[in-house]
């Protein structure tokens, strides 16, 4: 652990809230009162501190609230996110910032007064859209500075943090760059960013939750929701850039996010999803009597880099109470590891009613010389016996998991394993990537990206068509049984359908008809968003079932009558 604080501090990458900087340390480091240098020779100014506004106290100058779009360091906001759920819950939490500073949000690109992407830094191609998008904005840009009318552009999240220096610098387009713990600091670097300097803050944070910011709910429907409880990442996987771009593992206080989950409860959603990085080793040390609590086991066969952690309230506790909060509201988590799944959390699944009988299980290759190399601490064998035991112990489980392809020295042979795998596995859900090789990672300093890109490709394709075989037969073992499904809204493909997901998370399709209540009314209704609904399946592929309206009912009373 101290070498990993290490590493991130010489990066400049790592601070604590409750340590003081170092003299000299917060110039470079941070934006504080004077300059902040990024690069040789470059220099960003902080903009107003303190001082500056208790001056302006002093001399009884008025303070009046900002009104929406119109005070210096206010306007229209464009939010635009990129990759996994934690930046769809990330752009949340900086909505919720800077509305709260009065700012307006548009979805109309040429009305904003500020575009803010929310990026993705997990693999090349999801920063190549970046910057595609960026050469888009520029012609943008270049007519608004035309017509007089100044149009502010930022990087938030992971990318920030990983290229932070060559976002400013490449065609000075980009106005402020913030990384996943700088959020907070929005405001002010917009601020900056209106006197036309270039303004950035990427330190990385032991501590930051945002545990007392209530984000900005921006799902379609309002029936589905994510609740970040976690934050970073401590495993260390030699592929991933995860803990370089978001930092240390540290969780919410789990009285903050059932306070979360009871407003979303309130507010109508039927269904709420746990994010983390490595949700699964949550461990909320905020309470004082449960900080000498001994460490968990970890599953049979898995291994870490780091020594086990004591203490503290762990997921199978918030996850219990989080599902007592409302028996109407159905409850996901991800992304969990393989190796922190105990039997207290796999029969809190099989027990409530309203945890989704679901798991994603991130195996990433099948063999187990490509798994040491990835660090990922178990071996083929030790996850094919946790995929059984969770088989075991919820009968019915729907299983998703994440693949790399072409990983540095994988063979023929360990391709073929990891084939072998899916087709012993048959999940419901798949993510298959081809790798990527990161900065900072492990891998870029120790491994060879020695598999070309035409394999790489090519095992890629041969993944995907054995993945949507085998989802495809386990999904057909499902036609001819009815499924509760939790209704989103209309079909994209036709208005005459709705779409909505079962308890395992695949998509179901199904006509937009009037049915039965069957709680014994005798009027027809149809169904509406945020809705359980009875579906009859007909059809299904690899990815969707098709089916028939059986009835409208509530979770509760499907979990009676099953």
């Amino acid at each position: 652990m101290l070498l990993w604080r290490r590493a991130l501090r010489a990066a400049g990458l790592l601070r604590s809230a409750a340590a003081a900087p170092r003299p000299g340390a917060a110039r470079r480091a941070r934006c504080g009162p004077g300059e902040r240098p990024v690069g040789r020779g470059a220099a960003l100014p902080a903009g107003p501190d303190l001082r500056h506004f208790l001056r302006g106290a002093a001399a009884g100058e008025p303070r009046p609230g900002p009104q929406p779009g119109s005070a210096p360091g206010t306007g229209k906001v464009y939010l635009e996110t990129y990759g996994c759920q934690m930046n769809v819950n990330d752009t949340e939490i900086a909505w919720a910032i800077l509305q709260k500073n009065g700012y307006v949000r548009t979805k109309d690109l040429d009305e904003a007064d500020v575009i803010l992407l929310v990026t993705c830094s997990v693999r090349e191609k999801a920063e190549q859209a970046i910057w595609n998008r960026l050469r888009h904005l520029k012609a943008l840009k270049a007519r608004r500075q035309q017509a007089r009318l100044p149009l502010r552009i930022g990087i938030l999240g992971c990318m920030a943090e990983r290229l932070k220096e060559e976002i400013l610098h490449r065609e000075k387009l980009v106005d402020i760059v913030a990384g996943p713990d700088a959020y907070r600091d929005l405001p002010r670097l917009l601020a900056v960013a209106e006197s036309g300097q270039q303004a950035a803050n990427v330190l990385l944070s032991l501590d930051e939750t945002y545990a007392d910011i209530l984000p900005v709910q921006t799902s379609a429907g309002g029936t589905t929701a994510f609740v970040s409880i976690m934050r970073g990442c401590d495993n260390m996987c030699s592929y991933c850039i995860v803990p370089f771009t978001r930092g240390r593992e540290r969780s919410r206080p789990i009285a903050s996010i059932l306070q979360e989950v009871r407003m979303l409860s309130d507010q109508g959603v039927k269904e709420v999803t746990l994010l983390g990085q490595n949700v699964n080793s949550f461990r909320d040390m905020s309470e004082v009597q449960f900080q000498s609590a001994a460490a968990p086991v970890l599953s049979r066969g898995f291994s870490t880099v780091y020594k086990a952690k004591p203490g503290g309230l762990r997921f199978a506790h918030l996850l219990d109470q989080v599902s007592r909060i409302d028996p109407e509201m159905r409850i996901r988590f991800t992304s969990p590891h393989p190796k922190d799944f105990p039997d207290e959390v796999l029969q809190l699944i099989q027990e409530r009613h309203n945890i989704c009988k679901q798991l994603h299980l991130p195996a990433q290759s099948g063999s187990t010389r490509v798994l040491e190399a990835m660090r990922r601490g178990y071996t083929r064998e030790a996850y094919l016996e946790l995929v059984h035991h969770v088989r075991e112990c919820i009968p019915g489980v729907s299983l998703s998991s994440d693949f790399i392809a072409g990983f540095c020295g994988e063979t023929e042979e360990d391709h073929q394993q990891t084939v072998s795998l899916l087709r012993e596995v048959r999940y419901n859900v798949g993510f298959l990537f081809a790798y990527s090789m990161r900065q900072k990672t492990r891998a870029y300093h120790r491994l060879q990206d020695d598999v070309p890109a035409d394999i790489k490709k090519r095992r890629l394709e041969e993944l995907i068509t054995v993945f949507r075989e085998e989802a495809a037969r386990a999904n057909e073992a499902m036609v001819g049984q009815s499924q509760l499904v939790l209704v989103e809204g209309p079909s994209k493909r036709s208005v005459s359908e709705l779409c909505g997901r079962n308890d395992g998370n695949i998509k179901v399709i199904f006509p937009d008809a009037e049915i039965e209540d069957a709680a014994g009314c005798k009027a027809l209704v149809r169904a509406q968003p945020g809705d359980y609904v009875v579906v009859k399946v007909t059809s299904a592929s690899s990815q969707t079932l098709r089916g028939v309206l059986l009835c409208r009912t509530t979770l509760s009373r499907s979990a009676a009558c099953p």
